[in-house]
């Protein structure tokens, strides 16, 4: 077994060549939709339990490495109105590099026979819309998979003897099987591929890091899920 830990949404970072597209776009890159606010500083903690680990370095609003290449919302309004040669450049310098380094790692685990974790670190921000969510921890798979089931069944029940006030939910504040960059995987690696996302309430987040025992909570319930599948 090999655990796998990515973060797509680690930073707003753009490339200088393209603030141009961004001016006046400064608090828009600061919020829910230039980055996943802390979620690097769970990454960063949670990728030390990992055979693999990485981070996407520039942000989504440049181009979503969560979406799959078809995907209306692959490109943000800002980019959107680029050129189709300077889309592909992007994708060819920043997409493809992060999805494909992935993907091979997978690749290379799956041909030698191991049995794929795939534990992908998000979170979310606590009003979307104007609507209130529902929940702290969010915990996203395809349910027609019995391992991505059992093993989020097990985390929730591992986390909530930690912290018992916390409200987990399956396959929310998102469809756990809606376009993504484990549904991808999933047909890519249809056996010995299990991807689960997990989700944290921005509400948790102070200067772009998550409250330590909400944290280590997180640490010690996915270790010991680990182990007990490895038993």
């Amino acid at each position: 077994m090999k655990l796998v830990v990515t973060c797509e949404h680690a930073f707003n970072a753009i490339p200088k060549e393209y603030f141009y597209l961004f001016k006046g776009a400064t608090e828009v890159l600061e919020t829910h939709r230039g980055y996943d606010p802390g979620a690097f500083d769970l990454y960063n903690k949670v990728s030390k339990l990992a055979n693999f680990g990485m981070y996407q370095k520039k942000g989504r609003l440049l181009v979503e490495v969560n979406r799959s290449e078809n995907h209306p919302q692959l490109f943000s309004e800002f980019t959107k109105v680029l050129s189709k040669s300077e889309k592909e450049k992007i994708l060819r310098k920043y997409y493809f590099p992060y999805r494909n380094a992935v993907e091979a790692k997978i690749s290379e685990y799956t041909e030698v026979g191991e049995e794929i974790w795939h534990f992908s670190v998000h979170s979310f921000t606590p009003v979307l819309n104007g609507v209130q969510r529902n929940a702290d921890i969010g915990l996203l798979y395809d349910p027609s998979r019995t391992t991505e089931k059992d093993f989020s069944v097990l985390f929730k029940k591992l986390l909530n003897k930690e912290l018992p006030e916390l409200k987990i939910r399956y396959n929310y504040p998102y469809l756990g099987k809606a376009d993504g960059f484990t549904t991808y995987l999933r047909r890519k690696f249809p056996k010995n591929y299990s991807g689960i996302e997990l989700e944290v309430n921005q509400k948790f987040v102070q200067d772009n890091k998550i409250g330590e025992g909400l944290k280590m909570a997180i640490i010690g319930s996915l270790k010991a899920t680990w182990l007990s599948l490895e038993k």
